[in-house]
């Protein structure tokens, strides 16, 4: 059974309003004048990433292609439209019969960019792809910020696996997305359980504070929990006296417990006592969980430290201080007339205070050193040079308005860790830089 077949309360029936108000009136104004139909190419991409950032990375693309399958105006969309004269009633008709039917290219989910990189290339007439730009932009601002954040995260962690656990820190349908973008960036898990219903995401958890609390005293708390859930469970230990629980878990599940979790206190003191006393108990196996508000500089402190988990929540879901990526959706490329076989001509703005941008259809590609290390991203409009045609970045992922290039999430988890271990060792260093290879345009 795949869960993304099923429909579930996590998705909505229709995208069509997640767009902004001015994508419509700008659609009846072009309907009006005749240039709806010209040919049109949009970019998706960010003049500059986040500060202190080496690399982005694209997540949410799968959401995307979902998203543009299901932008559709149906009967009550239509009718609140009509009812708040947000369009006039030619406008409302073109769009009652609304399906994109252009060609959408892009930066496969996982893949890393940097400034400028064409991320996402929407082609089509003006009106179809116009009528795109919120919902796009909205998707993956937000999951690239998260699996950004992630990919740090893991990248600090090392070989120890990393738990999502911020749902309650956020929207819960963005906690959804959130878990997603997560997992691609590099976590193993989460406890989100609509996002293991979703997209397939192992899914862990054992107690909290709460159930300890409920209790007379916390033998009997982890008593109950080892009597239900086995002894290889993970019993949270500081609810009151660390020590005495450490000793008390033990006692009660063996030398066998699974995992012991630390949620406060000076967690790098706390992990080397912890581990010292289970290793004198005799549970050499048993694990060390740590959580407690953790962002990728206390996971890189906690290096030195016998932890074995981490599990982390609010930093990780709100992008850990960067919860967007300020992608941009530009047209860059559109034809002179409505002729399906117009030529195209670049367009861009002109403006002051960094927001300009390069007009025209573009490729990208990653040029790599002797060693195979990327040493910069290539970015142009016209021929494709011959020693960069194989490392072009660009798939196509919509033709004809089908949907061609959809993929199990653990191919864009794959991905991603292949293409952040192309990078430069620089990469992973947590303090500020600026990108770790420059874009260069052709």
């Amino acid at each position: 059974m795949n869960p993304a077949d099923l429909g579930l309360p996590v998705d909505v029936p229709s995208t069509a309003l997640f767009t902004d108000h001015y994508e419509l009136t700008m659609l009846q104004a072009a309907l009006a004048n005749g240039t709806a139909d010209r040919r049109s190419v949009f970019e998706v991409f960010t003049r500059r990433l986040p500060e202190g950032r080496r690399y982005g990375v694209v997540a949410g693309t799968g959401r995307v292609l979902d998203a543009v399958e299901n932008f559709r105006f149906d009967g009550a969309v239509l009718e609140f439209l009509r009812e708040r004269a947000v369009v006039d009633m030619r406008t409302l008709d073109w769009l009652s019969s609304y399906r994109f039917s252009g060609d959408i290219w892009g930066y496969p989910e996982g893949e890393v960019y940097f400034p400028g990189s064409p991320i996402l290339r929407v082609e089509g007439s003006f009106a179809e792809c116009v009528l795109l730009e919120t919902v796009i932009l909205s998707i993956l601002n937000h999951d690239s910020a998260i699996a950004a954040a992630a990919s740090r995260m893991a990248s600090a962690a090392g070989e120890r696996p990393l738990i999502e656990m911020g749902a309650r820190r956020t929207h819960e349908l963005a906690a959804v997305a959130a878990s997603r973008a997560a997992y691609v960036g590099g976590f193993t898990s989460t406890s989100d359980l609509a996002a293991g219903f979703r997209y397939g995401i192992p899914t862990v958890g054992t107690s909290a504070h709460a159930f300890t609390l409920l209790h007379d005293s916390e033998r009997d708390a982890f008593t109950a929990q080892v009597a239900s859930l086995g002894g290889g469970t993970t019993l949270l230990v500081d609810t009151y006296d660390v020590a005495e629980a450490v000793r008390t878990a033990v006692e009660i599940a063996g030398t066998g417990l699974g995992a012991v979790r630390i949620d406060s206190g000076d967690l790098l003191l706390v992990a080397h006592r912890v581990r010292q006393q289970l290793d004198e108990l005799g549970a050499e196996r048993t694990k060390i969980v740590v959580t407690s508000d953790l962002d990728e500089y206390a996971i890189a402190s906690l290096a030195a430290a016998p932890v074995d988990a981490y599990g982390v929540g609010t930093q990780l879901v709100t992008g850990s201080g960067h919860p967007t990526c300020s992608m941009v959706y530009k047209l860059v490329a559109r034809a002179q007339s409505a002729d399906p076989k117009a030529p195209l001509v670049p367009v861009a703005k002109k403006a002051t205070g960094g927001k300009t941008s390069v007009g025209g259809r573009k490729w990208a590609a990653r040029r790599l050193d002797g060693d195979g290390v990327a040493e910069a991203e290539v970015v142009g409009t016209g021929p494709v040079p011959n020693a960069l045609a194989e490392r072009q970045l660009l798939v196509q992922l919509v033709k004809a308005g089908e949907v061609v290039a959809r993929e199990p999430l653990e191919a864009a988890r794959d991905r991603h860790r292949g293409a952040r271990g192309g990078l430069p060792l620089s990469a992973t260093q947590l303090s500020r830089g600026e990108a770790v290879i420059p874009t260069e345009y052709l």
